[in-house]
């Protein structure tokens, strides 16, 4: 087996030969506008045999480790590129399927989703069960070979160009909150599913709703135990391995761009004051992200937390120093409209907040209704 060192060398003289032909660096989902240039990017990318690293080989990956794959991740970093298209589809989809799977779900799904062919987005969040995805009320009732699906989905990422979900909805509304739900993949074609964009204040559409009225969904689509859907979705949404390295080269890009806020600018001590303290508690967070090592844990909490309220103040900043000129359409504005988005996206502050204190103070648990 190649090393991790011989791997990472190969990965970065191919970056260096194609990584021009890549589309900007979008993050773990790609925005619709980017759909075209994303899979052209991601089927290049699968074709050089960097799609599925550490998946087997008999599956269409290359059977090398998950410390080759963050090696991957590490040098897309570092090259500003999109290492894959579609995060949910070959993180969460392909972990579930890899650890859960049937024979005949991992041959129709596996090889199709690194070629690009099964697009994938994420059915979980609710309006009443955002962070709080135990109390999701989305139903999957058995009727023969069949379960009908009832509900709704809301910032869903990719909902509209997807082919195919995975779905957590409730089978068993006797049970506790978390052993009622069961996991499934999702084919978004069929009858019954509606799904609407999202506006947002910033005038972007990046999100989706989901609706379900009597979707027949065949059994066979069940992952996982009947009923054990939690702990399948929970084993895929843990596992971070090799983030933690491409997490600090993109606070570090972030920490460039704060210190480029007083660029040609004569800023009061107040203002140098404020900026000095963003910087300051970035790097603070950076040597933290450092510290914590390959596997994220329950401090990641605090990464999340701390660089949320830090990327916020950071566009209040910016807006103020670009004094009455933040009140026209342009990045000032956007910036600050799309800022309070932070506190919600990957589980709100509030929930962070929760874990913090209960699992790292040792507070009491917060009182459940």
């Amino acid at each position: 087996m190649i090393t991790v060192e011989e791997f990472q060398a190969e990965a970065h003289d191919w970056l260096a030969t194609n990584g021009h032909d890549a589309p900007r660096d979008y993050g773990a989902i790609c925005p619709p506008a980017l759909v075209e240039a994303g899979l052209a990017w991601h089927r290049r990318v699968n074709a050089a045999g960097y799609a599925g690293i550490h998946w087997p080989v008999e599956h269409g990956g290359r059977g090398l480790t998950p410390e080759h794959n963050a090696a991957w991740l590490l040098e897309c970093a570092l090259a500003g590129v999109p290492p894959i298209f579609n995060m949910v589809g070959l993180v969460l989809t392909g972990g579930a399927l890899l650890r859960y799977g049937t024979d005949e779900q991992k041959a129709q799904h596996l090889a199709a989703t690194l070629a690009g062919d099964h697009v994938w987005c994420q059915l979980f969040s609710e309006p009443g069960a955002g962070s709080d995805l135990g109390g999701l009320a989305t139903k999957a009732e058995r009727d023969g070979d069949r379960f009908v699906v009832n509900g709704q989905k809301v910032w869903c990422s990719g909902g509209r160009y997807s082919n195919w979900g995975i779905l957590m909805a409730r089978t068993d509304p006797e049970a506790k909150k978390h052993e009622g739900i069961s996991f499934f993949v999702f084919p978004m074609h069929l009858p019954g599913v509606e799904i609407r964009p999202l506006k947002q204040m910033t005038g972007e559409a990046e999100f989706d709703e989901v609706f379900f009225t009597d979707v027949q969904l065949p059994a066979d689509h069940l992952i996982g135990p009947l009923h054990g859907g939690w702990g399948v979705g929970m084993s895929v949404l843990t596992n971070e391995r090799g983030h933690i390295g491409t997490a600090v080269i993109g606070l570090e890009r972030r920490l460039e761009a704060m210190a480029r806020m007083a660029d040609g600018k004569e800023l009061h001590p107040v203002e140098r004051q404020r900026l000095a303290t963003l910087l300051t508690t970035g790097q603070a967070y950076k040597a933290m992200a450092q510290r914590q090592g390959p596997q994220a844990g329950t401090a990641a909490s605090l990464m999340k937390l701390g660089i949320t309220e830090m990327m916020f103040t950071s566009s209040m900043l910016r807006g103020d120093l670009s004094g009455a000129d933040a009140m026209l359409e342009g990045p000032e504005s956007f910036a600050m409209l799309a800022a309070p988005g932070g506190r919600i996206a990957g589980g709100t502050s509030q929930v962070q907040r929760n874990i913090i204190g209960e699992r790292l103070l040792g507070l009491p648990r917060e009182p459940k209704a």
